[in-house]
């Protein structure tokens, strides 16, 4: 007796928080043939998309466009920044924030790492007390993961920026956006940052593959007297370069194409717009994991994040199995726990531009499904308690529209 589901039928459902899908204007915008990254063409390509990124992040500085992932970026933001020796804050709000910490340690900076629980994010409070102890200005750099991909956990980084302020410290202020800028709301300039990284893969809806750093003038003096080596990573080299239009080395340039595309989608849709979006689907989610009758990892609903939701087992182990169970039979990936929450969670990925209610919709009735097969206690009520939320969602926003119309 044949299957009755064929393996090889339909497109696979990719709902891990990064990489993304990736939409089918950008995968033809890439798709064209390789032009001279010393001409005429290519240059007006990098002044285009060095102009518009710039909307993206919310400043009028510089972004530096690197080719390579969000760990590139991590170390562009440290060796441009800081020197041997030099002390930073980080805290501890998950895997990556970890990673972080690990690649600040290697590069011979003094970390003060401050312990978390990985259900809640950076608190303010606490960032404001460690800078008044620190009389002296020893710590030259306060870095924060602002969406914690691992957990699902939002810092809120204009509390922190205030908190920096009420101590009058001097550090430079460094955000870590990968899985979140495009997809929740951020604001490099009004919020002061000094160094924003982020990556392609996930709200910027490309491949992996380039990496960013918005940098303010502050941090741009900082890097002047800034100590630890750097060559690829140089953002004077860059910054020279990218007057003309070009790269200090040979750049990812059907990447640029699939990149200014996807400012062209994000500034058409508009980035309020765009949020809203990601905020809809993250609530959707949440009421049908509670109607589940599961736990959110995420504890504090002023952290919730719009880009993904990490759900907790019910008992210690087994979330590698539900999603093994979940890919072989539906074709469908959610996000591994990763780090101390290791297969103790999964993660649902809400995020992208080739994403949309009926999506959700599906993804949510795969895990459902999923559930069911694999023994965890639930109830069958997450996927109708999403459907209710979006449908109601859909109807307030044809009642607004008609609304405005017959205002106008």
């Amino acid at each position: 007796m044949p299957s009755s589901r064929s393996a090889a039928s339909g497109r696979h459902f990719l709902q891990i928080p990064g990489p993304t899908n990736v939409p089918d204007r950008i995968l033809r915008a890439i798709d064209r043939p390789v032009i001279d990254h010393r001409g005429p063409a290519f240059a007006a390509l990098a002044k285009k998309i060095l102009g518009g990124i710039k909307e993206i992040f919310r400043t009028k500085s510089h972004v530096m466009v690197y080719s390579a992932t969000g760990t590139g970026a991590w170390e562009a933001a440290l060796v441009n920044s800081l020197s041997p020796g030099d002390r930073v804050l980080m805290f501890e709000t998950g895997h990556f924030a970890t990673l972080w910490r690990a690649m600040a340690q290697r590069l011979n900076l003094e970390v003060d790492f401050v312990p978390g629980d990985w259900r809640t994010g950076v608190d303010p409070g606490l960032v404001e007390a460690k800078l008044v102890e620190d009389r002296r200005h020893r710590i030259k750099a306060i870095m924060v993961v602002h969406n914690e991909t691992s957990t699902g956990v939002v810092s809120r980084i204009p509390e922190i920026r205030k908190a920096i302020d009420r101590a009058n410290h001097p550090a430079l202020f460094m955000a870590d956006t990968i899985s979140s800028l495009a997809s929740i709301d951020y604001r490099h300039d009004e919020w002061g940052v000094d160094v924003t990284v982020a990556g392609s893969q996930k709200g910027l809806m490309l491949p992996p593959g380039l990496s960013f750093n918005a940098v303010s003038a502050k941090a741009l003096a900082a890097s002047k007297t800034a100590g630890l080596p750097r060559s690829y990573w140089s953002w004077a080299d860059m910054i020279e370069m990218n007057k003309s239009g070009f790269f200090p080395q040979t750049p990812a340039t059907n990447l640029l194409y699939g990149l200014s595309e996807a400012i062209d989608m994000l500034l058409e849709e508009g980035l309020a717009n765009v949020f809203a979006r990601h905020d809809r689907h993250a609530e959707a989610t949440r009421r049908a994991v509670r109607a589940w009758g599961l736990e959110i990892l995420c504890v504090d609903p002023a952290q919730y994040s719009s880009s993904l939701t990490a759900v907790l087992m019910p008992s210690a182990n087994g979330a590698d199995k539900l999603r093994r169970i979940i890919l072989e039979a539906f074709d469908m990936s959610l996000g591994t726990g990763l780090g101390k929450v290791a297969d103790r969670v999964f993660r649902i990925g809400h995020l992208g531009g080739g994403f949309n209610d009926l999506m959700l919709v599906g993804t949510l009735g795969g895990v459902e499904m999923g559930l069911e097969l694999s023994g965890v206690p639930h109830r069958n009520e997450g996927v109708a308690a999403a459907t209710a939320y979006l449908a109601e969602c859909v109807a307030g926003g044809a009642a607004a529209h008609r609304a405005e119309r017959a205002h106008a």
